[in-house]
């Protein structure tokens, strides 16, 4: 018996698949649209995704419920930006250039995003975050005795997605501090 290979969404055919019941795939799009929706806040993006791997639903069908569930205000992608990037602050201090990539793979639009990202930069400012990191690798690893152990510290705050002033001004700072307390 021959069966076709299964193919990734993106390598299948694009043709739109033929509704014979509209009203029932509105219908079932719209609750599938919920229940995603209630598991967790998604981008109009990510949703449109979502929706349009199933074979019972076609692009029009998913955009008219976008459009309804916009209405309902259900689906506003500048309060999830933000939503989530406070969110993601909350959990763990990082940078700028890290939050904006992990909102750029969220699907959305840069604009978005970079609004975002200056509301939530607004309320916390990026220097304190980097102070929390700071103290919290100084408690877990205690302050670095010697040039690879400062090399291993820079690194970890670049990865954190603090840029490269805002790291040498604080690394600065402690350094001068450890001096002053190691002087006394």
């Amino acid at each position: 018996m021959f069966r076709k290979k299964w193919k990734p969404k993106t390598e299948r055919d694009e043709t739109p698949a033929e509704i014979k019941d509209v009203d029932k795939a509105r219908t079932r799009t719209m609750q599938r649209a919920v229940t995603l929706l209630a598991a967790k806040p998604r981008s109009r993006g990510e949703l449109r995704q979502r929706l349009l791997e199933k074979n019972w639903t076609n692009a029009e069908i998913v955009e008219s419920v976008l459009q309804k569930l916009e209405e309902y205000k259900f689906l506003n992608d500048e309060q999830f930006a933000h939503d989530f990037a406070a969110s993601k602050l909350r959990q763990k201090p990082q940078g700028k250039r890290k939050l904006q990539q992990t909102l750029a793979r969220k699907q959305l639009d840069k604009e978005t995003v970079e609004t975002a990202l200056e509301q939530v930069f607004e309320e916390t400012p990026e220097i304190e975050l980097v102070a929390q990191a700071i103290e919290k690798r100084i408690r877990l690893k205690g302050i670095p005795a010697n040039r690879d152990e400062t090399k291993k510290f820079y690194d970890y705050l670049f990865r954190q997605g603090f840029s490269y002033g805002l790291v040498s001004e604080k690394m600065r700072e402690i350094a001068k501090d450890s001096v002053d307390e190691f002087a006394e």
